[in-house]
């Protein structure tokens, strides 16, 4: 699994019982289970959910699913 697909994974796993629609930046990290405390980590990178709710922009919300919160976050990231 290449970093990009790790990182998605976890996000969405982590988010898996999180209701969606989502529409705050407040929401998404509460339904985090460590809140923005929560960690992705594949090799060396490690991003708390605090980290990657940075890259989001208030245009972004709301989120439909847990796939949606990952795919934005890897691909504002980089990965």
């Amino acid at each position: 699994m290449s970093v990009r697909e790790t990182i998605k994974g976890q996000i969405v796993g982590a988010l898996q019982g999180a209701k969606f629609p989502i529409a705050t930046p407040e929401d998404l990290l509460a339904a985090f289970p460590n809140g923005a405390d929560t960690t992705c980590q594949a090799g060396d990178l490690k991003v708390t959910a605090g980290q990657a709710g940075q890259l989001l922009t208030a245009a972004d919300f709301p989120f439909k699913s847990a796939e949606d919160v990952g795919e934005t976050i890897v691909s504002r990231a980089g990965l």
